[in-house]
């Protein structure tokens, strides 16, 4: 692939071109333009259902901004590579689902231990295993989170339409580079498949976090909770390696004080910034005693039923978590707050309201359903019913 030479000034044309416009397309398409005007200039993947869209918008639009597309034999290599770019000075993405998802835990894992921003697209499918591959699923919420093995945080945004694909991958990049991290856009299939009105903004207005070089002398593991990151050509000497290390790099697999410090900052850099991450989207009603809390595709007939509730007044509170981690504890907390029942309607079997039944002090009822259909409007209403009946 020829490389422009003028690679700003492309870029800015290119933009231009689709500045300020309506596109009626698909929730992958909408995220991969959005990897484009966060500045992604490196995507490396392996095609899986339903996530290849992305990768084909990539392969048409990277060159047009002189970044570089490049499949590879397999998903563990798609997400080395996406490592390696960043290292040398790429803002660089991957997209996989289900058993990609999978293959990518342990250097998703490397990526966390050195501290390497990137973005992983996961657009769910039904699983374990091959599953159904075509149909839609909300299965790898904990696995986002606790996939790779040992101590550490994560971040995770849910979009629930193409426009919030859109507009969350452009902050995944920038939560990526701001706190040093892999960041995940964890999709499902119905939202990356779906076809609706994405609006793309003037390419002047879309913010872009800079990653912070480190300057001669200063340590790029350590000496500040984020630090400051070197590239690959930089001149200077640093070590990357996913074993245990000191502030300079440098391998320390021995030393308990060693490990102890580098992952609690590891865990703390996010830990500590929960209040800044969280993105929740919340339509309380007063004096409700029962909500509904449903995220990506579900939270869309979730919001319906809770509307149609509402028209026939019974009073129901709505959540919607956008960043499912760090998981919003505060903000849930706030949303919860007087309510006796909190429904929690997802497409597995009740991976996150497990997570939510530890922080409210409501009772939490998982509706769950799996294999590859999205619940109905109808059947979230008539446990809308069920529920404000009996309280």
């Amino acid at each position: 692939m020829n490389r422009p030479a003028e690679n700003i000034e492309l870029t800015d044309l290119y933009l231009a071109g689709l500045a300020e416009q309506e596109h009626f397309i698909q929730g992958d398409e909408a995220a991969a333009l959005g990897a484009i005007f966060a500045g992604c200039t490196f995507f490396g993947g392996y095609p899986i259902t339903p996530a290849s869209e992305i990768a084909e918008v990539m392969a048409r639009e990277l060159p047009n901004v002189g970044g570089y597309y490049v499949q590879f034999e397999d998903e563990l290599a798609s997400i080395s590579a996406v490592i390696g770019a960043a290292w040398a000075g790429a803002r660089a993405m991957t997209a996989t689902s289900g058993p990609g998802f999978s293959l990518m835990q342990e250097n998703i894992g490397y990526a966390c231990m050195t501290e390497t921003p990137c973005v992983i697209i996961n657009v769910q499918r039904s699983g374990p295993s091959t599953g159904q591959a075509t149909l839609p699923a909300q299965g790898d919420v904990m696995q986002a989170r606790w996939g790779t093995h040992g101590d550490h945080e994560i971040i995770a945004l849910a979009p629930s339409s193409a426009q919030e694909a859109f507009d969350l991958v452009i902050r995944c990049f920038n939560l990526a580079e701001e706190y040093r991290t892999p960041v995940i856009l964890l999709m499902d299939g119905e939202i990356g498949h779906l076809r609706e009105r994405v609006i793309l903004p003037d390419p002047r207005t879309v913010e872009q976090t800079q990653r912070r070089k480190a300057r001669e002398g200063e340590d790029v593991f350590g000496g500040a909770i984020v630090p400051p990151m070197t590239e690959f050509g930089d001149g200077g000497f640093v070590h990357v390696t996913g074993s245990t290390h000191k502030e300079d790099g440098l391998r320390d697999v021995q030393t308990q004080s060693v490990h102890d410090r580098l992952v609690r900052r590891l865990v703390a850099k996010i830990e500590q910034a929960r209040e800044e991450i969280a993105l929740v989207d919340v339509d309380s009603e007063e004096g409700a005693e029962v909500g509904v809390l449903a995220y990506g595709a579900t939270a869309r007939p979730a919001k319906g039923a809770v509307l149609r509730a509402r028209s026939e007044g019974r009073s129901v509170s709505f959540c919607r978590p956008v960043t499912i981690w760090p998981f919003p504890i505060s903000r849930i907390q706030e949303a919860s707050r007087g309510l006796r029942q909190l429904l929690v309607p997802e497409m597995n079997l009740g991976q996150l309201a497990r997570e939510v039944e530890r922080f409210v002090d409501c009772e939490v009822v998982p509706l769950s359903k799996i294999g590859g259909v999205v619940h109905s409007s109808q059947e979230i209403h008539a446990a809308i019913v069920e529920a404000t009946d009996s309280c």
